[in-house]
């Protein structure tokens, strides 16, 4: 089933396929921040005596971390290692969606991707976006029939089957704990509306979740007062890490899940005779660290989808722009005459090996990882290929420096079409260089290639 869903994708796209192995949200406010510390282990000495919900969210195609520097947080192929501290049998494993960024070539491909590798990690629901429908729904992914993952919405589409819920019974010392998923926007229907989703509660041990697609602070309290049988609300709030947004013990416990996959939490359910369903609620954010052990079918998942982005030659469709008043790269080669000594110094520097380390692990094709180990690829005459633009690989002259072409005719003609001070953190974000912040002293140390006892800005 899962070879299916890719060759039903790469028909779709226009390409032939590789088989595999197996909305808008709301700024952060004042009040949504994390008010108490929460667990960071989901470890017990019984696992029959607790049970764990898993969730992650909002991965926005992040597949994987960059990689580049290291230390960095991520990646599908170390979740195993945080789910497998629970027993299959005491678990559950839901996303809250928001798949990927857009709907470009790419995020098609990486949409893909993400639900089969949802299927490898064996998980048991994902609460899809408005845009996860649209993408999923044009992929032919949403038939019910192309994956293993149960699917729900608050999104209500007439010409899709999508249940707004999900339930699923778990074993906690003995007994049946009913554990019902809701996914709800608050928007388009009253909080009164949640009390017909969730089942009657007559007898017998429940815990309900509500997954809201919509937040404001105020929606946590009228859960509260409206539906006080919801245990917990899972919010959309813009912050890389998980947040835990009400008081740790309170009802119903409100949080976050985070972004780009950097961090695993959830609630670790023991029993508590003292609470109204006898259950207590505990919140706890796991960092997947470079550290865990990474499974190795999502190791070739990964290795499948850069084979796909090469097939799709996504490097030489990439949109780029003109360069103002007729400027061209040349090439780092062609400053060499003119400026031996710091063409000697930065060939022996990091920089000047940029594009082999993406090599080193396949990603030479994604031009997601290329545009930061090439020279000029947002615009024409920068780089294309490896085959097209040899001479425009890793990081030269002309990324700093700017366009060489009219410097080469007239060396007194300086041009630049960046300030200084953003050309490093182009490419040095936190997201792709985790250490550079606060060390950039440190760093351009590194590739100090200048004669002159001068800052960068004042070589000449």
């Amino acid at each position: 089933m899962k070879r299916l869903a890719i060759c039903i994708f790469a028909l779709m796209i226009g390409t032939s396929c590789v088989e595999t192995s197996s909305s808008k949200q709301p700024k952060k406010s004042e009040e949504i921040r994390p008010r108490a510390p929460v667990e960071s282990s989901i470890e017990s000495t019984d696992k029959n005596e607790t049970l764990t919900i898993f969730f992650t969210g909002n991965e926005l195609g992040s597949l994987k971390p960059c990689g580049c520097s290291g230390g960095q947080l991520g990646g599908l192929d170390r979740r195993t290692a945080i789910f497998d501290r629970a027993s299959e049998q005491s678990r559950l494993i839901i996303d809250t969606g928001s798949l990927v960024k857009n709907d470009a070539e790419q995020d098609l491909i990486k949409f893909n991707i993400i639900i089969q590798a949802f299927g490898l990690l064996d998980y048991d629901l994902v609460s899809l976006s408005e845009k996860d429908i649209e993408i999923g729904r044009n992929l032919g992914l949403l038939d019910g029939t192309s994956t293993a993952v149960n699917m729900i919405s608050s999104n209500r589409m007439a010409d899709l089957d999508l249940p707004v819920k999900f339930t699923k019974e778990l074993t906690l010392k003995d007994k049946t704990i009913t554990v019902t998923v809701v996914a709800f926007d608050p928007k388009s229907e009253l909080i009164e509306q949640v009390r017909e989703l969730f089942p009657k509660q007559r007898g017998g041990r429940f815990v309900n979740i509500l997954i809201l697609s919509n937040y404001d602070p105020t929606i946590k309290d009228s859960i509260a007062e409206n539906v006080p049988f919801v245990d917990c609300i899972v919010c959309p709030v813009e912050s890389d890490e998980p947040m835990l947004i009400s008081d740790v013990d309170a009802k119903p416990l409100a949080f976050s899940v985070g972004r780009f996959g950097r961090h695993v939490c959830g609630l670790r359910i023991t029993e508590n005779n003292k609470s109204r369903n006898g259950l207590k609620l505990s919140f706890f954010d796991i960092p997947v660290t470079e550290d865990l052990a990474q499974q190795e079918s999502l190791i070739q998942l990964y290795s499948d989808y850069q084979q796909i982005v090469k097939q799709h030659n996504l490097l030489e469709k990439y949109p780029r722009f003109t360069l103002p008043d007729g400027l061209k790269y040349a090439n780092s080669d062609s400053c060499a005459y003119c400026h031996e000594y710091e063409y000697i110094e930065w060939m022996n520097q990091p920089h000047a090996k940029a594009f082999s380390t993406l090599e080193e692990v396949g990603s030479q094709y994604d031009p997601e990882c290329v545009i930061c180990h090439v020279i000029g690829m947002d615009y024409e005459s920068g780089y294309i290929s490896e085959s097209k633009t040899p001479l425009l690989k890793d990081v030269g002259c002309e990324n700093c420096h700017g366009p060489g072409s009219a410097h080469n005719e007239n060396p007194e003609i300086l041009t630049t079409i960046q300030e200084s001070n953003s050309i490093c953190i182009t490419c040095h974000t936190p997201e792709h260089s985790n250490d550079y912040a606060g060390n950039e002293e440190e760093k351009l140390q590194l590739i100090k290639h200048w004669r002159e006892p001068n800052e960068p800005s004042n070589v000449k």
